[in-house]
């Protein structure tokens, strides 16, 4: 397939970028089994699930990655923190009028906290802090919101570029899970309540997920590696669930790879695991675990719009998608959500 045929026109006013007042306030676009898509509320997600049915959540959560710096020269650098290695030492991007070389040391925020670059892992730079990474960006850090809200981090993204139950232990995401942050607790304890149950698996969200696909053919784009673990704990609630009939809905892109990599790990059954994976989900994968995704809407041409194409197809997703423009859905990270059912075929 053609990176062309994942193509779409966006009107640039549709483009969310800030949230609304209310977390569960966003419009919902169902696009059920037979392809027939449905104007909803995201609460309405109450209505259409049943009892005994599994979400599974990414319980990630979101680094102040981004760091301004500068080099001895006073040449002005910006670091954005991909994945810590030890306690001091970090992957990175660097922003650079030059890519700075081995051995060289920039210095970070106000303060000046100097960190030297050791060298180079693959397409990111090594990185060692002369504090605590964490303490560092807890200090000087910024939340990394997606290039497309064309603005620095505010005060508002804090609380609401974090889903509400996010593991504070789990501190290594330069991204968001995005379809969670439409969960406020209220919807939270009402799913709960109707019997259907919360698991949670984990994805470190990298800065790969804003990267554009640079070959034609897609089957030739080669993912970035993440990080992530699906407990035992979560494989056991999904393996009851289908063995009695319910529905496992994956909550975003993330869970689902997640859930889908477990799987490929043990030869397609799911089971217990946690490494990195680099799993590419487009048009014509067949779905181990995943029945259901709740997902935002994607930017054109992107991976995240492939893999929900896969779970459809790409005429039903891109038709739906359509119908959001003109319906004047709000669209990516704090946008409105889609309910995606895993296509029925004849």
């Amino acid at each position: 397939m053609q990176l062309s045929d994942f193509s779409y026109h966006l009107p640039e006013e549709l483009i969310a970028h800030y949230p609304l007042a209310e977390r569960s306030a966003s419009r919902l676009l169902h696009l059920d089994a037979q392809g027939q898509f449905h104007d909803q509320h995201f609460t309405d997600l109450l209505d259409l699930l049943d009892t005994g049915d599994v979400l599974i959540l990414n319980d990630t959560k979101v680094m102040k990655a981004r760091l301004k710096g500068k080099r001895a020269s006073g040449g002005a650098i910006e670091v954005l923190v991909e994945r810590l290695t030890s306690p001091n030492t970090a992957y990175c991007h660097i922003k650079a009028s030059n890519a700075p070389k081995a051995g060289v040391e920039i210095f970070i925020g106000p303060d000046l906290i100097p960190a030297k670059v050791q060298g180079r892992h693959e397409n990111l730079f090594i990185v060692e802090f002369s504090q605590p990474v964490l303490e560092v960006l807890e200090q000087y850090g910024q939340l990394p919101i997606p290039p497309y809200f064309n603005r620095e981090a505010e005060a508002i993204d804090t609380e609401r570029y974090q889903t509400v139950f996010h593991d504070p232990n789990k501190l290594a995401s330069v991204a968001a899970p995005t379809a969670s942050l439409h969960f406020d607790q209220k919807l939270l304890k009402q799913l709960q309540d109707k019997g259907i149950q919360e698991h949670f698996v984990t994805l470190h969200v990298g800065a790969g997920t804003f990267l554009p696909v640079r070959v034609d053919n897609i089957e030739n784009h080669v993912m970035h590696s993440e990080w992530c673990e699906v407990p035992a704990s979560t494989v056991d609630a999904i393996l009851a669930a289908k063995s009695r009939g319910n529905k496992v809905i994956a909550v975003g892109t993330t869970a689902t790879r997640a859930l889908e990599s477990a799987a490929q790990a043990h030869g397609g059954k799911l089971a217990a695991w946690s490494g990195d994976t680099q799993i590419f989900i487009y048009p014509g994968y067949d779905f181990k675990v995943v029945d259901r995704l709740i997902t935002n809407f994607h930017l054109p041409e992107s991976t995240l719009l492939m893999l929900v194409s896969a779970l459809s197809n790409r005429d039903n997703i891109l038709n739906a998608y359509q119908h959001a423009v003109a319906q004047r859905y709000r669209f990516f990270s704090y946008g409105d959500a889609m309910l995606i059912d895993r296509l029925q075929h004849a």
